[in-house]
């Protein structure tokens, strides 16, 4: 009888801590947003971050410092309604050049050598020579021609020295001719002889950098060759393909976003021939933060035009993919409580986007770290 009681007594006891570790423990009406029984049922599967059943994610304010997560309340505003087009980066007319060669022959290196990529020069600064190429015939003849000139050049100068001493018996006219045929025979004795040594002297012919270099000391080129491309860097142009006219006549402001930052583009004008059936748009840019670009490189611009739509702004970093691999954003519903909304947003400046439908205003949007709290698994 005692051995009975002794055991009854301690299945009551395993049966009662049972009941501790199972029945959920509610927690009062207090908290913010009403996730009170949520929030109890957290203390069973633990306090670091999860992903709960419902989809939404508890993360603790310890874990939220830690990935640098941050909100902002979004606002219902009036929006330029924006596109998104393809473009490149290509050369301003006024503010860049190319260096050719204008004959055939080699290329000599200038008085600071050939210039290297990168390489910044001044408007007006010999970057390298061409020397022409002549077939060894015709370098014999003009050789031929300069020993000839320099015979009848010796020959007058003499003449005119007789004619001189005879001054007094001499017409003036026979002397004054004299001196002509000396001076004809010398400039002509000095235009053959810089033709056999001239060579072509390349200069950069804006101040810049070197954007393409494509020679070497001693290489054989060919007349109208591109050698040199000379660019301001802080000064582009970006071309930009529309597929719909329209967009040509409505431009209320463009934007480019370069390493983070948005630079500002000035719309220049609308071509009148299609190119690969669409309307190519220049646009001018300027400022320090163009010199992270390359002349060719492909780049995404948005177009904002004159009509407006109601959207709430918020940073394009705000935007994750879900599983579905719908366009979502995290709302904070409580303090240490996100959920996943699923939203339909439009360009708005290449930094921002405008989300038109699945926010209201007052939500509060995870602008940082989002990505890290759509990983919480």
């Amino acid at each position: 009888m005692k051995t009975r009681f002794v055991i009854s007594a301690a299945g009551a006891a395993f049966s009662a801590a049972l009941l501790t570790f199972t029945v959920p423990v509610w927690a009062s009406g207090d908290h913010e947003g009403g996730h009170g029984a949520a929030e109890a049922d957290l203390s069973v599967i633990g306090s670091g971050p999860k992903r709960l059943p419902d989809g939404s994610v508890f993360l603790p304010k310890p874990a939220q410092r830690q990935m640098g997560v941050r909100t902002l309340v979004g606002e219902s505003k009036q929006l330029p309604r924006a596109t998104e087009l393809s473009g490149k980066v290509v050369m301003d007319p006024n503010a860049g050049g190319k260096v050719q060669a204008l004959v055939a022959g080699r290329l000599q290196a200038g008085p600071r050598g050939l210039p290297s990529v990168g390489q910044a020069v001044r408007k007006g600064e010999v970057l390298a020579y061409v020397l022409p190429s002549v077939a060894a015939i015709e370098r014999s003849n003009q050789a031929a021609q300069l020993a000839e000139l320099g015979a009848d050049r010796s020959l007058a100068n003499k003449r005119l020295a007789r004619l001189k001493e005879l001054a007094d018996t001499v017409p003036r006219k026979e002397i004054e001719a004299a001196e002509s045929e000396v001076a004809s025979l010398g400039a002509r004795l000095a235009a053959v002889g810089v033709g056999l040594s001239a060579r072509d002297t390349l200069v950069a012919p804006v101040s810049g950098v070197i954007a393409s270099a494509n020679a070497v000391a001693g290489q054989v080129v060919d007349a109208r060759e591109l050698l040199f491309e000379v660019i301001d860097p802080s000064r582009l142009r970006i071309e930009a393909l529309a597929f719909d006219a329209a967009l040509a006549a409505d431009v209320g402001g463009a934007f480019l976003t370069v390493g983070g930052q948005k630079v500002p583009l000035v719309f220049v004008g609308a071509s009148r021939s299609l190119r690969e059936q669409a309307l190519p748009l220049a646009f001018r840019a300027e400022g320090a933060a163009l010199s992270q670009l390359a002349v060719g490189q492909p780049v995404a611009v948005v177009l904002q035009s004159r009509s407006q739509v109601t959207g709430v702004p918020v940073p394009a970093a705000s935007l994750t993919k879900n599983p579905a691999n719908q366009t979502v954003v995290w709302i904070k519903t409580a303090p240490e409580r996100f959920e996943a909304r699923v939203v339909t947003v439009e360009p708005l400046d290449g930094a921002t986007v405008a989300v038109t439908s699945g926010l209201k205003a007052g939500d509060r949007v995870a602008t940082q770290g989002a990505t890290l709290i759509n990983q919480i698994r």
